[in-house]
């Protein structure tokens, strides 16, 4: 891996961060986990990124990308996190199933889905978790029934991201009888489908988050699965490679939040102790390695490699580091931490943060991966 910009990479560099001083908004868009307006607004940007071809640069260019590889896109996420760009609506869809589709979808289903996916014209829930099955997703129990050309899809699903407003899902379902990793294929519907009802979950700060799925003999064509039928266990862990090893957490976004926090300290340090200033430095630190970490990823994914389970371990890494961070933050506030203001904008970081070790398949379960696939120990 070359640790050294060259001259091309940098010019990229200043092309992003000119085009982001000219348009990202000069103040943060409404939140999107409120309100329908809010959810536009940040459609609104996803269409003026892809006006820009910034949609999603690694993307080939007849597919709305650039064609560009990792390392600039790496590039990309750093100016985007420097110059303070909203939050991208679309995450499922073009950090996770965009990825997927390339590798795994027809040329017609690449066609229809991802130029729309980029220009923010489709926004895409993730429909994975159920009552009974969240990091163990071998125990789904929603199926999909083969009907001719067509699957009638039955089932509820949980916790789905962006479910509340967004306009398509994707959704593992097993055919009816199959148990654990076999006969499971992954499936794209429409959130407006008939037979779908949608009931968004309310978190404690107001924000819907989330939504419960239940899908009453919902017909999709069966056009619409993401690779081989009863294969949807290998799609889907190529899926989950991407959720915890690298797309849908830059590095730049630890980065820039190990900035703040160093700016934080750099105002209260007269009256912290000398192990505060140790636990900023050890924070900036582990950014900086998971910056490096993931500079070798796609380093190796740029030469035709593949992430494996080694992404459990930047699951953990990435999820303990945002804990890491944002609780200093709220230690070096002080009893002042839980109130809101100009200088405090921590508190819902930090209350986001507590859930990394769950989400994206827990941490336990991250460890056992590491522990089984990596260094072949048995079984408990």
């Amino acid at each position: 891996m070359n640790l050294t910009y060259t001259p091309e990479q940098r010019a990229f560099r200043a092309e992003v961060r000119a085009w982001m001083e000219a348009n990202v908004p000069p103040a943060p868009l409404p939140s999107f986990d409120l309100t329908s307006e809010g959810f536009e607004a940040h459609r609104d940007w996803e269409r003026r990124l892809n006006d820009g071809r910034w949609g999603m640069v690694t993307w080939p260019e007849e597919l709305g990308g650039r064609g560009l590889d990792y390392i600039r896109w790496l590039i990309f996420e750093e100016e985007y996190y420097r110059a303070g760009a909203p939050t991208r609506v679309n995450q499922n869809g073009i950090f996770l199933l965009g990825p997927t589709m390339m590798e795994y979808g027809t040329p017609e289903q690449k066609a229809r889905f991802l130029p729309r996916m980029a220009a923010g014209d489709d926004i895409w829930a993730q429909a994975w978790s159920e009552p009974g099955a969240g990091s163990d997703l071998a125990g789904v129990r929603a199926t999909c029934t083969r009907d001719g050309d067509h699957y009638m899809l039955n089932g509820q699903k949980i916790w789905s991201s962006r479910a509340t407003f967004a306009d398509w899902a994707f959704g593992l379902f097993r055919e009816p009888g199959s148990e654990r990793h076999k006969g499971m294929s992954l499936v794209l519907f429409p959130l407006d489908a008939s037979g779908v009802t949608r009931r968004p979950i309310q978190r404690m700060d107001g924000k819907l988050v989330f939504a419960e799925i239940f899908l009453d003999n919902v017909r999709v064509p069966a056009a619409d699965r993401l690779g081989e039928e009863g294969q949807g266990w290998a799609v889907c862990m190529a899926t989950a490679g991407f959720e915890r090893g690298l797309l849908l957490r830059s590095p730049a976004r630890y980065q820039v939040g190990v900035s703040r926090l160093i700016a934080l300290y750099q105002v209260h340090k007269h009256r912290l102790p000398a192990s505060m200033g140790e636990r900023v430095a050890q924070c900036w630190m582990d950014a900086e390695a998971y910056a490096l970490a993931i500079y070798a990823m796609v380093s190796k994914l740029d030469r035709g490699g593949k992430i494996g389970p080694e992404s459990s371990t930047t699951k953990i890494f990435w999820s303990e580091l945002d804990i890491a961070i944002t609780s200093a933050a709220m230690d070096i506030l002080g009893q002042d931490a839980e109130l809101t203001g100009e200088e405090n904008d921590w508190l819902d970081d930090y209350v986001f943060a507590l859930a990394g070790p769950i989400y994206a398949g827990s941490n336990e379960i991250q460890r056992n991966i590491i522990a089984e696939r990596m260094l072949g120990l048995p079984k408990a």
